[in-house]
């Protein structure tokens, strides 16, 4: 029996064997057979009929299999992914799509792709992962991507295509990631929307978006990501939007949105950012919204909104910006409380908010900025205020604070931006700011009394102080400080008083003639105008030639209007401007009062200087000018995300900033400062190197900019100036000897770096690796940005590392 058995298994592990073989033998076979087919050999001359793959980089005697270089097939053979991201291909999307029927993914993003998307792509009826974002593909979208039922992402954002959406694009049963963000696509959003019941990431910002909101957007109930901004909707938010419960992000901002905010809107507990700015929405706050308890972002600002803020809004633990600015909000700031434990940032200029600030605000110990500019605020500044050690900027302007300005103040490590205008203080200046070295104060506009510290004419100019007429000091536009008091006269000695009181105001009369003529001479030198008419064209402006130009801008703007302002800096206004041409600049104009002053003149005059003799790729491009007693203005190229600053303090847009394009930025940065130290004659130093002077485009390329304080190196002289630059950037023996050269812009470029690998400005880590009690070491993890996951490799580190000393150390 057993031999029996025995001889059994014998037969079935044979027979199993030949099986085997014989299954073996015809696969290999079969692909023998396969590799010789019709259809492979079409997919292989479709490949290379396109130019994407260097005969010097591949073998084309090969199977496209074995190219590598972003090429992916399956067990036949056939080719299902091609991945040429970011490989400059050039020319227009010339693949045969015909000859690659089993393609799933085409990732074509950053290419350099131009013309058309060809109507064949509607062939590749297994592709469910397209992306040609960030090319200059144009034209009209092709009705036949609704054939393309197996799609699930599609990426076709930063590109010029124009409308309408195909309708059917979607009934797509498996779409799930739809982003056509910034192009020129006018149409309106269709009802048929809510039938992509499958989306979870929708994208249609930056185009020309037209009509209401579809209230069948409710039925997305997979939606997290809906991104409707900068576009021109009107109407009324639906409020069957509260059905979009799993919705994490919603962005309405910059539309033509009308109507109060539905009450609905606090049925989305699952919110963290809610972006419904530049509208013209009316009506209270709802209460509601103090129920998104996972609400990170709040920005309502550039709206008409009335009536208090809700009390609830002071319950969000995790809220880290406000942003309320520019509304008709009224009523005592009551909302603020320990509850907003996470606040990082709170605007609320440009309202009709009174009273007096709560002494609560000591609470909010993360607060960074806080804006309460143009209310009418009263009472003094709470003692509360300078235990928040992490405040940065402070701006109380155009209120009616009163009071002396607390001598405590200068105990806010962090501040660096203070701005106490137009309001009632009194007193004198406290002893205290003077040891602060703030990157901008403006007292002016109060009324204080005593000296101005002299060290202060060292770092600001007349403009901070102006408007308190009972202070003295070294600035021009003040008298000069006494330094004796006069002896007092005898009771029976009155001819001395005549005589003294006659020449006493004769000399003051020839001072405020001297001025009088000084600020006349200072005027005449302003250049102007000529008035030779242009067409239009962007580059009419140049060479003072800014007639039509300055009446382009005027129409652009609506006369500066405040919707066209993105932001305000030390001595002007920035404003996006969409000319006639169809090109968006920024233009940075000076403000009246500084206008009249010739240091303000100066600094502009010379950043025209430095920018109009200097061209490279990474140094903001200047593409004119007007400098006019009426309006002053820079016009530069527009940079969409804005500075590197904001950039870094937004959390969405730091994730989005990962480690390749961080270093990416401070490699172009360290081009920048070397063709300006090496390569300029003579040799230019920008003085002011820090993360709120590095713009970033929509491709997150970066430039240098803002050179009102930048210097001309003579070789023949001391080269020794006034201080300037941002405090936490500038370089100690920069302050200690007032002597410039590049090594003043390296070390400031060295704590940028810093800053873009840590997420934040390095403050903390500069002061403890400085410490002699510092015993222990600091690992690279420990400071890296926890917002982003941690290399995996020491790639970025060492391309850092090499273009340091590439650049610099020598």
């Amino acid at each position: 029996m057993a031999s029996a058995v025995s001889i059994f298994m014998v037969v079935v592990a044979w027979a199993t064997r030949v099986l085997l073989s014989v299954t073996y033998l015809d696969a290999a076979l079969w692909l023998v057979e396969a590799s010789e087919s019709p259809a492979l050999r079409l997919e292989a001359e479709a490949l290379l009929e396109t130019g994407w793959w260097q005969s010097a980089d591949i073998n084309t005697t090969l199977s496209p299999c074995e190219w590598g270089h972003g090429i992916t097939c399956n067990a036949l053979g056939s080719v299902t992914e091609i991945d040429r991201a970011t490989v400059p291909l050039g020319g227009e999307l010339g693949l045969n799509f015909s000859s690659l029927p089993n393609l799933v993914s085409l990732r074509l993003r950053e290419t350099q792709l131009r013309g058309r998307i060809p109507l064949e792509i509607g062939t590749l009826s297994k592709l469910n992962h397209l992306d040609l974002s960030y090319n200059n593909l144009n034209g009209e979208l092709p009705h036949l991507l609704a054939n393309l039922s197996q799609l699930v992402n599609l990426s076709i954002s930063y590109n010029r295509f124009l409308g309408p959406i195909p309708p059917h694009l979607w009934l797509l049963p498996n779409l799930m990631n739809l982003d056509m963000s910034h192009n020129q696509i006018r149409d309106s959003i269709p009802s048929i929307i809510g039938m992509s019941k499958n989306l979870i990431y929708l994208n249609l910002s930056y185009n020309g978006f037209i009509g209401p909101i579809p209230s069948t957007l409710g039925n997305l109930s997979n939606l997290k990501y809906l991104f409707l901004d900068n576009n021109q909707i009107n109407g009324f938010i639906p409020r069957e939007i509260w059905m979009l419960k799993n919705l994490l992000f919603l962005n309405l901002g910059n539309n033509k949105l009308i109507g109060p905010i539905p009450s609905e809107m606090g049925m989305l507990k699952n919110l963290a950012s809610l972006h419904l700015e530049d509208n013209m929405l009316i009506g209270p706050i709802p209460l509601t919204l103090g129920n998104l308890s996972n609400l990170k972002y709040l920005f309502l600002y550039n709206n008409q909104l009335g009536g208090p803020i809700p009390s609830k809004i002071g319950m969000l633990k995790n809220l880290t910006n406000l942003r309320l600015s520019n509304n008709s909000l009224i009523g005592p700031l009551a909302f603020i409380w320990g509850g907003l434990t996470s606040l990082e940032d709170l605007s609320l200029d440009y309202n009709l908010i009174n009273g007096s600030i709560p002494g609560k605000i000591g609470m909010l110990q993360n607060l960074l900025s806080l804006t309460l500019s143009n209310n009418k605020l009263i009472g003094p500044i709470p003692n509360t205020l300078f235990y928040l050690d992490k405040l940065a900027t402070l701006d109380l302007s155009h209120n009616f604070f009163s009071g002396k300005i607390p001598l405590h103040l200068g105990n806010a490590s962090g501040l660096s931006v203070l701005n106490l205008s137009y309001n009632n203080f009194s007193g004198t200046i406290p002893v205290s700011l003077i040891q602060k070295g703030y990157f901008y104060l403006n007292l002016s506009y109060n009324s204080l009394k005593g000296p101005i510290p002299q060290v202060f004419s060292y770092y600001y100019s007349s403009n901070s102080f102006i408007g308190n007429v009972d202070l003295c000091g070294d600035l021009e536009g003040f008298h000069p400080c006494l330094q004796m008091s006069m002896p007092r006269p005898p009771r029976n000695s009155m001819t001395k008083i005549e005589v003294f009181v006659p020449i006493l105001i004769l000399v003051g009369l020839l001072i405020c003639g001297c001025l009088f003529l000084r600020q006349c001479m200072a005027k005449k030198t302003q250049p102007q105008l000529r008035g030779t008419l242009k067409d239009g064209n962007l580059f009419s402006i140049w060479n003072y030639d800014g007639n039509i130009a300055y009446e382009d801008i005027i129409e652009a703007t609506e006369d500066f209007d405040i919707r066209y302002c993105i932001g305000t800096g030390g001595y002007g206004s920035v404003y996006k401007v969409a000319l006639p041409c169809g090109r968006v600049v920024a233009l940075k104009k000076l403000h009246q009062v500084e206008a009249e002053n010739l240091n303000f003149f100066n600094s502009f005059r010379n950043e025209v200087k430095v920018l109009t003799e200097i061209r490279h790729r990474n140094i903001i491009k200047l593409y004119g000018f007007c400098l006019h007693r009426r309006c002053m203005f820079l016009v530069y190229e527009y940079m969409e995300r804005g500075s590197l600053f904001c950039v870094l303090r937004n959390t969405v847009e730091a994730v989005e900033l990962d480690w390749s394009k961080r270093v990416n930025i401070i490699k172009v940065t360290a081009h920048a400062l070397s063709y300006m130290h090496h390569e300029c004659i003579p040799t230019i130093v920008h003085r002011d190197i820090s993360s709120n002077n590095i713009l970033l485009d929509s491709k997150w390329k970066a430039c240098v900019a803002d050179f009102g304080t930048a210097k001309l190196l003579n070789p023949d002289s001391s080269n020794q100036t006034l201080l300037a630059g941002t405090y936490g950037y500038i370089a100690p023996e920069l302050a200690y000897t007032m002597r410039v050269n590049e090594k003043c812009d390296v070390y400031s470029f060295g704590v940028v770096a810093v800053e873009i690998l840590m997420g934040r400005h390095p403050t903390e880590l500069l002061t403890s690796l400085s410490s002699s009690s510092l015993s222990q070491n600091v690992t690279l993890h420990e400071i890296l940005d926890k917002r982003l996951p941690l290399p995996t490799h020491h790639m970025i580190f060492s391309l850092l590392l090499q273009w340091h000393l590439r650049v610099y150390v020598s």
